[in-house]
């Protein structure tokens, strides 16, 4: 992708914010610190081992492919604050702390998604990706899945990513 159609995606997407204001460069990729899906059960049923593992399964599949996308920089996360963020509130809970996490590891934007689960037949995936210094959301998705499968779940991902925040415009 050149340049030029970078640009012009990332405009159309929301994602591109003002560059007087941005401590990226033009040139720069923004780095973004991914701080991991949450699993959020409204449904009757107990979350069963296989949902965790689906869970570090769209973690995974996230972080190559806003890698391999050329879009984006991921930031790696130390340990210490992957322990932090584990034992804290809900990203989507915690009052801010997304930007904290995302200063401590130098990035210019927190990423982090939750799956909710309404039922084995329901579920959406939630993808948020804030601007860390202007503490404003820069892209906020979702997409409805049907069945509580790997394929369902990595299926909702790619839709979300290949017609939302990788989608031309």
């Amino acid at each position: 992708m050149k340049w030029r159609e970078f640009i012009v995606m990332l405009s159309a997407s929301g994602l591109l914010y003002n560059v007087a204001n941005s401590t990226c460069g033009a040139a720069e990729i923004p780095k973004v610190a991914f701080l991991g899906f949450r699993l959020i059960n409204t449904s009757m049923e107990p979350t069963t081992p296989a949902e965790d593992q689906r869970v570090r399964m769209l973690d995974d599949v996230l972080r190559q492919e806003l890698t391999v996308s050329n879009q984006f920089r991921v930031v790696p996360i130390p340990d210490a604050v992957q322990q932090e963020i584990a034992g804290g509130p809900g990203i989507a809970n915690c009052n801010g702390c997304q930007r904290e996490y995302a200063q401590k590891v130098d990035a210019d934007w927190a990423a982090w998604g939750t799956v909710q689960k309404v039922s084995n037949l329901i579920l959406n995936i939630n993808l948020y990706i804030e601007d860390e210094h202007l503490g404003k959301l820069q892209f906020v998705k979702s997409v409805d899945i049907r069945g509580n499968t790997d394929e369902s779940w990595r299926r909702g991902l790619d839709y979300l990513l290949r017609n939302y925040l990788f989608a031309p415009h």
